[in-house]
């Protein structure tokens, strides 16, 4: 979406009479990356599909506060953002243990939306035994091809730092095919 359209969704979202029809253009025109963002982390689908949910019920609720300072997009990715890395954090308070990459793997052979191959596989086992923030930061830079300006708004995080969080991200990644020779 270029500038100018999004001007005019945003001024569109700021107008009652046009909210409902501008909010529904949104939903349909962000819910396929905003899907493939939060499955690259969640691993399932009909949990993905609740985040999504969620993230778009939050900005429903919190379009008043969206100030125009980023763009829509990013707005948008960091509610996603946030609600999967909530999610995350709850799944683990309440299992009390990080899910295995192994267990990852084993759902996402089961789940009927997954098509990779066993390389794939490999690389969701090893992208799985990274933390959730080094996660997000590798998904947003490798996946969503995300400049480290854009991300640093969405993550709440220094570009230095990101910079870090993603050089380390490979270099586990890379350490974890090593291994697997």
């Amino acid at each position: 979406m270029n500038s100018t359209e999004e001007t005019s969704l945003i001024h569109r979202l700021n107008q009652p009479e046009h909210q409902r029809q501008a909010f529904e253009q949104l939903v349909n025109l962000y819910s396929p990356q905003l899907y493939r963002q939060i499955r690259r982390m969640v691993y399932s689908h009909d949990d993905t599909n609740d985040i999504l949910q969620n993230t778009f019920i939050k900005a429903w609720v919190n379009l008043d506060t969206f100030r125009g300072d980023a763009r829509l997009s990013t707005w948008l990715y960091r509610i996603a953002t946030n609600e999967t890395l909530n999610f995350l954090q709850r799944k683990k308070d309440t299992t009390g243990l990080d899910d295995a990459p192994s267990a990852i793997v084993s759902q996402l052979t089961a789940d009927e939306y997954f098509d990779g191959n066993e390389t794939e596989l490999q690389l969701q086992k090893a992208i799985a035994s990274l933390p959730d923030k080094q996660r997000a930061v590798f998904h947003l830079k490798y996946y969503e091809e995300m400049k480290y300006e854009e991300m640093s708004c969405i993550l709440d995080t220094s570009v230095g730092a990101l910079k870090a969080s993603y050089h380390h991200a490979v270099k586990k990644i890379c350490d974890f095919f090593k291994s697997q020779d």
